[in-house]
């Protein structure tokens, strides 16, 4: 019993940062209809911006200075390109971000090379002890995190004029535009917002129990996409629930590999998307998302 809470506890504080990541892509996707690509390399360039100033000025100074650098770097991607292409098939704009993310990463992975950026996170390899198991420090204050963003976002939209402005430019951009909210500085504020998720995303998953910053953060990161497809493309609900869902399915999976070797022994990596699938043939916008009706 203790290994199966154990495993579900260790579920839920990694799906925690599918869910942060899951929450910039609905938030790009509710103002823009586009799904960004650009995401696993903005978690990446997160977690390396925290780890380059994490020696000289410290973790607390690294982290203030990384996350509205790295809003301002996504937020700059729709200022000046996507947003010069608005009006274009959501599907280019998507082929777009691809083109974005390979020259990103192709720089990054220059500078990073073979080496591990380590960040030295203040609660350090700290687990916490909740009786009939334990937890990582850092993911356990991951799945926090989450929980105070889902609310802060939560009172942002319903609450503050620019959630009110995104939903009206989400909802018809025409009738927004005759009210006088510009759909570019929307649209740039919620990439700003995706890629200040993004870098603490990028401090959570580079730090314990994984080894520190490799070019491999990127590649983890891609699993928030089935995330974000399994909770639906334009739902903050559901992009947590994904997140989570996918972390348990995952570390389930892992755990008991031994009873699984029938699959392969790298079944726990293909999870993610074989319940992706499921989900999809079975609901195909997703447990949250709004289903598209065609009047004819």
């Amino acid at each position: 019993m203790s290994h199966l809470t154990s495993l579900l506890l260790n579920g839920l504080s990694t799906g925690a940062v599918y869910a942060l990541i899951a929450l910039g892509l609905v938030l790009i996707y509710k103002c823009s209809q586009v799904v960004s690509f650009t995401h696993g390399t903005l978690v990446l360039l997160g977690a390396y911006l925290v780890g380059t100033m994490d020696d000289a000025s410290g973790f607390i100074v690294a982290l203030l200075i990384a996350v509205p650098v790295a809003a301002g770097f996504a937020g700059s991607i729709n200022l000046t390109l996507l947003s010069r292409r608005a009006g274009a098939p959501p599907v280019s704009l998507a082929i777009l971000t691809i083109g974005i993310d390979l020259v990103v990463l192709s720089v990054l992975t220059q500078q990073l090379g073979s080496n591990v950026l380590n960040i030295s996170h203040p609660w350090g390899e700290t687990r916490w002890d909740l009786g009939v198991a334990s937890m990582s420090a850092n993911r356990g204050i991951a799945l926090l995190m989450v929980a105070a963003v889902a609310v802060s976002l939560y009172l942002i939209f319903t609450r503050s004029p620019w959630g009110l402005a995104m939903r009206a430019v989400s909802e018809d951009t025409e009738a927004a535009a005759l009210m006088g909210l510009s759909r570019t500085t929307i649209t740039t504020l919620s990439w700003a917002t995706a890629g200040a998720l993004a870098c603490i995303a990028g401090m959570f998953m580079a730090g314990p129990p994984t080894p520190g910053v490799t070019t491999t953060v990127a590649v983890v990161a891609l699993r928030a996409f089935p995330a974000l497809i399994i909770g639906g493309l334009d739902s903050l609900r559901g992009a947590i629930v994904g997140g989570l869902l996918i972390g348990v399915a995952e570390s389930l999976a892992a755990g008991y590999q031994h009873e699984l070797q029938f699959m392969g022994s790298g079944f726990a990596e293909i999870v993610p998307f074989l319940l992706m699938l499921g989900v999809l043939v079975a609901r195909p916008s997703g447990l949250f998302g709004s289903r598209e009706m065609t009047r004819v």
